[in-house]
């Protein structure tokens, strides 16, 4: 079966239909991301009859409306906006949303003697060799007869029959053709997907959260584009909270929506933990609202798709944009996002360093938000979520297949008490044999980011665990500060005995220490430098660290999972060191879990 249709038109007639709408290009679906030059080349290229290569368009299912009438479906671009909108700058002189969000013009110059196109520039302008705005030419504002009359009378020593054809060719470019892609309204997504990216020469993957964003944006009937603003807005003043005076600014009509009002908040955030992407917004808002863990799902509830039926409704899609606007409004919700930053960071996990799956964070969120629904007790909602994220990242749940993860999960939690799941998870995958056996194999990596050396540190600052050999300096302050991870057995020691790296930089031989007790540490072996420590202990003089004390020494090494055996350790100790602290650093990890 045919999947898609491929046909030429001229240029005027795709700007035609994005002008009237029949093919969507939301407004800020993407920012403009390409700079003037490209849109330069893009000009010549058609000027001198290069191929542009194909757009790909993705027809909205027809619609039954509820009056009984069926409404056809726009063309949604899903490949070839940034051509598109360098089109619609350079030929037709509109605004493009550049990478900073702020409405720009593109001008794009042309020299008719040299046949050449520049971007306007302060010396072109003054240049009269050059028609400053090809726009105004093409745009037919000036006959040609009048634009070549103008150039002579400017330029009187130019070859006039030179000029004429240049800028005949020049008005001619919207003439030109470029191939559109239709793909088939009946297709799901995956099939759209898979056709794209064999077209797509550059093998670029499309997420299906770009399909998601594309038919909310081009939804104008349920204020669609004014979602998908307060979804982009939202993301982007989460990182840069200096944004806010922008859209205040140049954006007046989004300043007055309820959106802006639900987001004014982030204009005084620095919190950093958990800065959201649009994906991660979508995500968490469709779950916890449709209890869906399927994007696909959402565009095909947003499409109006009646499962039952497998037609398209109106009012399915009018409902859907109504319930999928309470869930991005709940994501927005200031109690709601800063208490659950608090859940996450009151079980240690105060930095985005100590956070690497951004998939477990999403569905913290969502179950705090659905457990929050279900009015579940507020104590028990913050035991909850902790225990969960910490459960999904010690067992990578999300790290693989996330939205079948995401999709059984809620539709479990939605269906049955949730400490019910929480146990049976438990006890099918956190049992003895995990503590004991797995989670110390685990630990027997040398990648610093591992998700278990986190979870590590994060019980750490949990249990206000002192850095190592530190008298007051807290795991949780060197995190906060971008302190440094350290090695017990010395790197350069290690590395002196012929050890390699996978070996010497083992996670189980790495603890935050204050870089000048590191210093003073050096290269020696670990009997070597606690012969100095215990010195330093007899002779009260700190000349190392802090402690003054046998039982603040031997306190900070249980508190970092060391054991006391280090105290005599050399090189032929490392790897049984190693196999003691990996259980010791195991059993404290379980021992904070079952706290949370």
């Amino acid at each position: 079966m045919q999947k898609y249709s491929v046909n030429q038109h001229l240029i005027e007639t795709l700007l035609t239909w994005v002008k009237s709408g029949e093919i969507a290009i939301p407004e800020i679906q993407r920012p403009f991301v390409w700079d003037s030059s490209k849109v330069r080349d893009l000009m010549d290229s058609l000027y001198q009859g290069f191929p542009i290569g194909y757009v790909i368009a993705w027809r909205n299912p027809n619609v039954r409306l509820k009056d009984g009438s069926m409404s056809e479906g726009k063309k949604i671009l899903i490949d070839g906006q940034q051509r598109v909108t360098a089109l619609t700058a350079a030929i037709l002189g509109e605004y493009v949303i550049d990478k900073t969000y702020k409405r720009v013009k593109i001008k794009i110059a042309f020299n008719p003697l040299l046949e050449k196109f520049e971007v306007q520039n302060p010396a072109i302008l003054k240049d009269n060799s050059w028609l400053p705005n090809i726009s105004e030419a093409i745009n037919g504002e000036v006959s040609i007869l009048k634009l070549v009359r103008q150039y002579l009378a400017q330029n009187p020593e130019a070859d006039e029959d030179l000029v004429e054809k240049s800028f005949t060719n020049l008005i001619n470019i919207p003439k030109k053709q470029i191939g559109i892609i239709e793909l088939a309204h009946d297709l799901d997504i995956e099939t759209v997907t898979e056709i794209f990216i064999r077209i797509n020469s550059k093998g670029v993957v499309l997420s299906q959260a770009d399909f998601a964003m594309s038919k909310i944006a081009s939804n104008t009937d349920y204020n669609g584009n004014i979602l998908r603003k307060a979804i982009d807005y939202f993301c982007h003043l989460a990182i840069s909270p200096d944004f806010y005076k922008h859209i205040e600014d140049n954006d007046k009509e989004f300043a007055k929506t309820e959106f802006f009002q639900k987001m004014k908040w982030l204009k005084s955030e620095s919190e950093d933990l958990y800065d959201p992407s649009y994906t991660d917004m979508i995500r968490v808002a469709f779950t916890s609202q449709f209890n869906r863990g399927k994007l696909s799902d959402l565009v095909s509830l947003l499409s109006g798709r009646n499962f039952e039926t497998r037609t398209f409704e109106d009012a399915i899609a009018e409902q859907s944009f109504a319930k999928f606007k309470v869930g991005i409004m709940n994501f927005m919700n200031e109690t709601n996002f800063k208490r659950f930053l608090m859940i996450i960071k009151s079980a240690g996990f105060i930095s985005p360093k100590l956070i690497r799956s951004q998939n477990a964070l999403n569905f913290a969120y969502i179950l705090y938000l659905k457990l929050k629904e279900l009015n579940v007790n507020s104590v028990a909602i913050e035991s909850y979520v902790r225990r969960w994220f910490v459960y999904s990242v010690l067992t990578g749940r999300y790290s693989g297949s996330a939205e079948s993860f995401f999709d059984f999960d809620i539709k479990q939690i939605n269906n049955r008490p949730f400490d019910e799941y929480l146990k049976e998870k438990e006890e099918g995958e956190l049992s003895d044999a995990f503590w004991n056996a797995s989670l110390p194999q685990s630990l027997d990596t040398s990648v610093a980011s591992s998700p278990y050396f986190n979870v590590f540190l994060a019980s750490q600052v949990k249990a206000n665990d002192k850095g190592f050999l530190s008298k007051d300096v807290l795991v949780g302050d060197l995190i906060s500060l971008r302190g440094d991870i350290h090695h017990l057995f010395p790197k350069d020691y290690l590395r002196k005995n012929g050890l390699e790296r996978g070996k010497y930089n083992q996670i189980a031989n790495y603890v935050y220490m204050q870089s000048e007790i590191n210093i003073k540490v050096g290269n020696k072996p670990p009997k070597n430098y606690f012969e100095l420590i215990n010195k330093q202990i007899e002779d009260d003089n700190k000349l190392v660290s802090g402690i003054s004390n046998h039982t603040e020494l031997f306190e900070n090494l249980k508190s970092n999972c060391i054991p006391e055996s280090i105290m005599n350790m050399e090189i032929e100790d490392y790897q049984d060191f190693l196999i003691q602290r990996r259980k010791l650093m195991a059993q404290k990890i379980k021992n904070y879990y079952f706290t949370l």
